[in-house]
């Protein structure tokens, strides 16, 4: 009797997971979209709207076996998905992927490719009659947006506040150094240490003009986007799943990624507490392993697979089509810098689409 894997959510993770079990099981897909969204391509199409249908991928043709359920999952026990339209998956193995939330427009909010470039079109057209930006948040999102602006307006005067006393902590000095480098190269306008007093009187990603009070001084700007304030979208589980969260709402999983006290159901990507960056690169390995380890299962062989966080910190950071800083383990393990040139070559050029056409079959 074949098995059934119910994917909640059709995420980085998600989607990876699904397409490697296709083979070996009856998967599930539930997701609400009618796209995958590329999220890391996400900023790119904001400025480059004509480019922007680069980030959607259809799920048509994800599965050729199984199928995709698109539906909300309303609540997740450890035997199916109860979906929000009040249907139900039943399943023998469950793989939540839900993913996390994030202001827009790094993370889209429609359920609907067309809706979402519609909305992406006309952010755009704002930001383009909008002479000065604030960007509120230099993490990683924050960053890559002001270098996406820069890349298109070289003449917009960009500023980002943070309250953090230095950028991207935990990486190595040169690569800090050599993204204040580069931002300084750019023009950008980069204060640490600098809280708003309090959030703009606009609304984010909407044109206004407004001068807000950060730490000792006053900005003016036109528009501004917010860049902090991730959330794990793991508000849907249901009994005997729900008290296995920490307290920052996060899954608590095993080496092989079970969810804590049940070896039929795995969690991936940002919903668990695997202690490293949330990142896609890392999702789709989680989905590595987990597919691994629910294809033993269904041969009735023990699941073996483990999955071990690196112990460097990776990233790929570009600042628009050409620029960018990257920090990678080398041949020895030790981390080291990757120069702008390498970090355009491997994301900032192209934001890895290739790799999802090859995924959802559209390349």
């Amino acid at each position: 009797m074949e098995r059934t894997v119910a994917v909640v959510g059709g995420g980085y993770g998600g989607a990876a997971a699904a397409k490697a079990l296709d083979a070996d099981a009856d998967v599930v897909l539930i997701e609400p979209r009618d796209a995958f969204v590329q999220a890391a391509g996400a900023l790119r199409a904001l400025v480059q709207p004509d480019w922007a249908e680069n980030i959607f991928f259809p799920y048509d043709r994800l599965l050729r076996r199984g199928r995709v359920v698109r539906d909300r999952a309303a609540s997740v026990d450890p035997r199916g998905v109860t979906l929000a339209s009040g249907g139900r998956v039943d399943a023998d193995y469950i793989v939540l992927a839900s993913g996390s939330g994030y202001p827009y427009p790094a993370k889209i909010e429609s359920d609907d490719a067309a809706e979402a470039l519609e909305r992406l079109r006309a952010t755009h057209k704002e930001l383009a009659g909008a002479g000065r930006v604030l960007i509120a948040g230099a993490g990683p999102v924050g960053l890559e947006l002001a270098g996406e602006i820069k890349a298109v307006w070289p003449e917009k005067a960009v500023t980002i506040v943070d309250p953090a006393a230095e950028l991207l902590p935990g990486f190595l000095p040169e690569v800090r150094a050599e993204l204040h480098r580069q931002l300084a190269e750019l023009g950008v306008d980069l204060r640490l240490e600098t809280s708003l007093a309090a959030p703009p009187p606009v609304g984010p990603a909407v044109a206004g003009t407004f001068t807000v009070r950060a730490g000792d001084t006053e900005i003016t700007a036109d528009i501004w986007f917010r860049a902090h304030g991730v959330s794990p979208n793991g508000d849907r589980l249901g009994a005997g799943l729900g008290d296995v969260r920490t307290g920052d709402g996060r899954l608590r999983v095993t080496e092989r990624l079970n969810v804590h006290g049940h070896d039929h159901v795995y969690a991936l990507g940002d919903i668990t507490d695997v202690p490293e960056a949330k990142m896609a690169a890392h999702a789709m390995r989680h989905a590595d392993v987990i597919a691994a380890n629910i294809g033993a299962q269904v041969r009735g062989e023990p699941p073996a697979a483990v999955y071990e966080p690196s112990p460097v910190r990776f990233i790929l950071l570009p600042l628009g089509p050409e620029g960018g800083v990257g920090q990678a383990p080398g041949d020895d393990g030790a981390p080291f810098l990757m120069p702008a040139a390498q970090v355009s070559e491997y994301k900032g050029r192209a934001l890895l689409t290739e790799r999802f056409a090859e995924l959802f079959g559209t390349g």
